[in-house]
């Protein structure tokens, strides 16, 4: 992979979509081989970081979660063209995976059962004001949103998978997973 002439260091981002996180907490199981990890990389976004914008000139950027609503259409977009590498990172980036299950429901159908028929009020205002983003008519996996240039299914993906993959695109190499280190089980 091409770096910039004025840093040593590639820029790794982050970003968690529609899903229960733990592929970030599969990449945190990487243990001491975080500090390899970030003796190559600069961590320039993440959920485990206190960021608030996506920065411009990421060099890998590896997106947890499927696209569920407005607000991850709009990051996902925000990352494909910001980074020069995106990976598909889990079975929800790859699939859709559980968090496609709502794909049965229709919207309408589904903030009636959540909002109405579920055990507490509806919040007032919810999408007018903003406290909860609207949600897409269907739950997509990325590829079907945004190019991805490279996936590390599982789910979620085992920390060996993960220092595989991501090595591999720190040293400029393409991802090749092992069968047996594709899925848990």
């Amino acid at each position: 992979m091409k770096q910039h002439a004025k840093r040593k260091k590639i820029r790794l981002a982050t970003a968690w979509l529609g899903g229960c996180s733990g592929c970030h907490m599969s990449l945190l199981d990487l243990d001491e081989r975080l500090v390899d990890l970030f003796q190559a990389a600069d961590l320039v976004y993440s959920p485990i970081a206190d960021i608030k914008t996506f920065p411009e000139e990421v060099d890998v950027t590896l997106v947890e979660g499927a696209v569920a609503n407005v607000d991850h259409l709009e990051l996902a977009q925000q990352i494909r063209e910001r980074s020069t590498i995106v990976v598909s990172f889990g079975d929800c980036a790859v699939t859709g995976n559980v968090t496609s299950l709502r794909n049965r429901l229709k919207v309408d159908d589904l903030l009636t059962k959540v909002y109405q028929e579920g055990p507490g009020k509806a919040p007032r205002g919810l999408e007018e004001d903003r406290i909860i983003p609207a949600l897409i008519p269907k739950v997509l996996p990325l590829h079907q949103v945004i190019e991805v240039d490279a996936y590390v299914p599982g789910c979620p993906p085992e920390p060996d998978a993960i220092w595989e993959a991501v090595n591999a695109l720190l040293h400029g190499a393409p991802v090749r997973l092992k069968q047996e280190m594709r899925y848990f089980g």
